[in-house]
């Protein structure tokens, strides 16, 4: 996952042919109307937690993680902590570092990540406040990655290309020099409300998660279910495997936790022109975009509307075929309904606030079946009848 507020709004709404353009734009000049069309009416709601923005950064999976972790401090009784996000990115970029030397570059490099990977690094590295560790060491306000990836992967491919010597050790500190260059030094020790901290002593005594309790899971076709299975996308940069369980059971999953109280992480595809930033609303019409005449592509946001059956089938061919890709984390921290009563998730967004519902949009559970890549939930959440299936 490593979308990109920027290339998101190029890739979201590209269409062929000037006419299905033209109606895009004038689609998209009208969607401020959509807020009072769906009209959505809380039915759980579990977040008390700000909306961040990400900036030109692809650490969605990051800002998505750690809300769900800050979430899960909450829902133990912890006083909120604000963790810095860049701080387990800087993290996840050592050890991706160390798997591509390892790989000999035949991995991807680049921001993006999984929500396993915000479990892991809080396990091996510990977490810090924001305050401690902004990640702002170059001049900006807000995110800026560009140049340092361009920097680090530079830097990585001449490591792995230079095959005539003995590889040194002093690659991976010279790597590091760069992240403290563009990022800021992390600190051995801090201060935090009068006392002094280690990352692992922060995450143990302050946020207080047990990184083996939470369970990541997707649903496929072409693996037996209850399995563990390698998660097959290009940022899965550590290898990792998820559980296997079918459509309907991990839909089931998200709304057991959100009536037991838990959230819920979520990675997805965003590529459609069906999900709306603006509008705050994900949907899968009844036909797609390409299918539709110009006056149904105006009325895809205009209220609620008759969605797609989601079948196994239909979810595993757009994986193959590529129209559903690993593009971004966000956070389920509720469920709403509109007005004909249909269900959708209340998802918290890492955009910062500047859409119609302030940083939060309405998915449907079409959308979710459709287009989810994975989900990370804590094991409290899981139903028992899945629980006990899992290998």
């Amino acid at each position: 996952m490593n979308k990109i507020i920027l290339s998101f709004f190029a890739a979201s709404w590209a269409f062929t042919g000037l006419a299905q353009d033209n109606l895009v734009k004038s689609l998209d000049a009208n969607k401020s109307d959509s807020a009072k069309k769906f009209q959505f009416t809380s039915i759980i709601d579990l977040e008390d937690s700000p909306v961040k923005n990400q900036g030109s950064s692809g650490t969605c999976w990051s800002y998505s993680g750690n809300s769900f972790l800050e979430s899960e401090m909450m829902r133990g009784g912890k006083q909120l902590v604000d963790i810095s996000e860049i701080y387990t990115a800087r993290c996840a970029y050592i050890e991706r570092a160390k798997n591509y030397v390892r790989m000999h570059g035949n991995i991807g490099w680049g921001d993006g990540a999984e929500l396993h990977d915000v479990v892991n690094i809080y396990k091996k590295y510990g977490a810090v406040p924001y305050e401690v560790y902004t990640g702002l060491n170059y001049g900006t306000s807000k995110n800026k990655f560009g140049e340092m990836q361009a920097a680090l992967e530079g830097f990585l491919k001449g490591i792995v290309e230079n095959r005539n010597s003995k590889l040194t050790k002093n690659w991976l500190p010279a790597f590091t020099a760069a992240l403290d260059t563009y990022l800021g030094k992390v600190p051995e020790t801090f201060t935090w409300k009068g006392k002094e901290y280690t990352p692992l002593t922060f995450a143990s005594e302050v946020v207080g998660i047990q990184a083996d309790k939470y369970i990541e899971m997707s649903s496929y076709l072409y693996t037996p279910f209850y399995e563990q299975t390698l998660m097959m996308v290009p940022d899965n940069w550590s290898l990792q495997s998820v559980y296997n369980v079918p459509l309907n059971e991990m839909t089931e999953v998200v709304d057991n936790a959100l009536q037991n109280g838990y959230t819920v992480a979520w990675a997805t595809d965003v590529s459609e022109k069906y999900f709306s930033w603006k509008n705050g609303v994900a949907i899968v019409p009844e036909k797609e975009f390409e299918d539709m005449e110009a006056d149904e592509i105006k009325k895809v946001f205009d209220g609620p509307q008759k969605e797609r059956t989601i079948t196994p089938a239909l979810r595993e061919e757009a994986f193959d075929n590529y129209t559903t890709t690993d593009d971004h984390g966000m956070h389920i921290v509720g469920l709403a309904k509109d007005q004909n009563g249909k269900e959708y998730y209340m998802v918290k967004n890492s955009w910062g606030d500047k859409n119609d519902y302030k940083g939060y949009l309405y998915v449907s559970k079409a959308y979710f079946q459709y287009k989810t890549t994975a989900i990370l939930v804590h094991e409290g959440a899981m139903p028992d009848h899945i629980m006990r299936k899992l290998k």
